[in-house]
C-alpha cells in the first residue's frame, strides 16, 4: 500500500502524518508512507486544502485531521 500525506509542513499536516504512522505500526499494515510538501505535486491531486491523505493514488481525506479510528477504517478498505 502506498500512503501519501499531502501538506506544506503546517502543524495539522504533521499531526496527520504522526497519526497515520501510528495506525500503520499498531495494526501491522504493510505500507510505504511518504510526505509530499511540494505545492505543485499537491495540486496534481486537485487538493486545495491540506492536510490530505492519499492511499494508492486516491484522495481519501482532505482539509482536516481525522481520528485514528477513521484512518484505520480508510486503510482497511485496501
Amino acid at each position: 500500500m502506498n500512503i501519501q500525506i499531502l501538506g506544506t509542513g503546517c502543524p495539522k499536516c504533521k499531526t496527520l502524518e504522526k497519526i497515520t504512522r501510528e495506525v500503520v505500526e499498531q495494526n501491522g499494515i504493510s505500507a510505504e508512507i511518504t510526505k509530499v510538501e511540494d505545492i505543485m505535486e499537491i495540486m496534481k491531486f486537485n487538493v486545495m486544502s491540506t492536510p490530505a491523505l492519499v492511499v494508492n493514488g486516491k484522495v481519501e481525506i482532505k482539509g482536516r485531521v481525522p481520528s485514528a479510528d477513521e484512518i484505520k477504517h480508510v486503510l482497511s478498505k485496501y
